[in-house]
């Protein structure tokens, strides 16, 4: 890490509210009194290392974006960068506007956060980021006991799982000269990742290194998850600052 260099924390917002039954993005729907893309951000915002924070948004989402940044962040200096029609090109997005700290040296790390999963705490931020500043890269996940492998032709069950897989969650923390290099190649290539381990697995020799996830850090992609969201705030010593 060279010195006076910080991290930056991207939060991606774009996304829709189908399947979790909203026409509005989901990430600006109430949880527990503030929108759930404002857990994700204040996450960040407690750790100290987080020099450089961005928000990637859909443009049509600018009243809400406004909303969000005037009534429930703390902190002034978030940066609002439009996103493009996948995952990977809102990432993308969000590397070039970080490109020339990068470049010069001033932003060492980036971890990339679904704001879906409101529940992040800021330890594992920090986790993530302690372990990507080491190791090159690092991702949270919990070990998955539930899963099983079929026959090719998915007609029989085979077994369970190997115990070496595990679910990923975000956020996934890179070093940030390699994290931008494999995103413009895979741009060039048209190359679309599942996330962004998987971008840099592909065009990156860059150690991932796996740090343990929580339980309460999961996606909200149905109604029940927001009512399970709920519960969780409710019942821990989350307080709405």
């Amino acid at each position: 890490m060279q010195q006076g260099s910080v991290a930056a924390g991207v939060v991606l917002a774009g996304g829709s509210g189908t399947r979790v039954g909203s026409e509005l993005n989901k990430v600006y729907l109430p949880l527990a009194g503030r929108r759930l893309v404002s857990w994700s951000i204040a996450a960040f915002e407690r750790v100290p290392e987080i020099g450089v924070l961005v928000l990637v948004v859909r443009p049509q989402d600018g009243d809400l974006v406004e909303w969000v940044l005037d009534r429930e962040i703390i902190r002034e200096d978030i940066e609002v960068v439009h996103g493009g029609d996948t995952r990977q090109t809102s990432e993308l997005a969000a590397l070039r506007h970080l490109s020339g700290r990068i470049d010069s040296g001033a932003v060492d790390t980036v971890l990339i956060h679904d704001a879906a999963r409101p529940l992040i705490s800021s330890a594992l931020v920090s986790g993530v980021l302690h372990a990507a500043r080491e190791h090159g890269g690092a991702i949270p996940g919990l070990p998955n006991d539930e899963l099983g492998t079929v026959s090719a032709d998915g007609g029989e069950l085979l077994g369970a799982a190997p115990d070496s897989l595990i679910s990923v969650q975000t956020p996934q923390g890179f070093r940030a000269e390699p994290l931008l290099a494999a995103y413009e190649q895979a741009a060039r290539l048209e190359f679309s990742g599942t996330d962004t381990a998987s971008c840099m697995e592909r065009f990156a020799a860059t150690p991932v290194r796996w740090v343990h996830g929580e339980q309460r850090n999961f996606k909200i992609t149905y109604p029940h998850d927001l009512v399970l969201a709920e519960h969780i705030l409710a019942s821990s010593d989350y307080q709405v600052r």
